[in-house]
């Protein structure tokens, strides 16, 4: 969904340490950053993934200065620090349905019971 909405899609990836600062558990995230990163460069729809330390990837997104910025929507796209400043520059921010069933606290969930 995000690649039709652009010419490219460059995705800003948690790296091990940004998913730790999100506070799912101390079994987070369940694949290294590099694992996560190799399945997702096999999707077609992807031109570039790159890794953020931070708990926002405000500082990616200043640097790569995107004229649209995607987030799932499990999100409210309109309270996040993120669409904020992408819209400071004359960018927009949007969310894309989220899908149930596939997050990985789902499949923890599913594994624990």
């Amino acid at each position: 969904q995000a690649r039709s909405l652009g010419a490219s899609l460059v995705m800003g990836l948690n790296s091990d340490a940004s998913a730790r600062l999100l506070g799912k558990g101390p079994d987070r995230p369940l694949n290294r950053e590099l694992d996560r990163a190799c399945v997702l460069a096999a999707l077609e729809s992807l031109s570039l993934i790159t890794f953020f330390d931070e708990r926002t990837p405000c500082a990616l997104l200043e640097l790569l200065r995107p004229d649209l910025y995607v987030k799932g929507g499990d999100y409210d796209i309109e309270s996040l620090e993120e669409t904020r400043l992408v819209r400071s520059w004359g960018g927009d921010a949007c969310a894309i349905a989220f899908v149930d069933g596939y997050s990985t606290t789902s499949l923890v969930q599913r594994i624990r019971t």
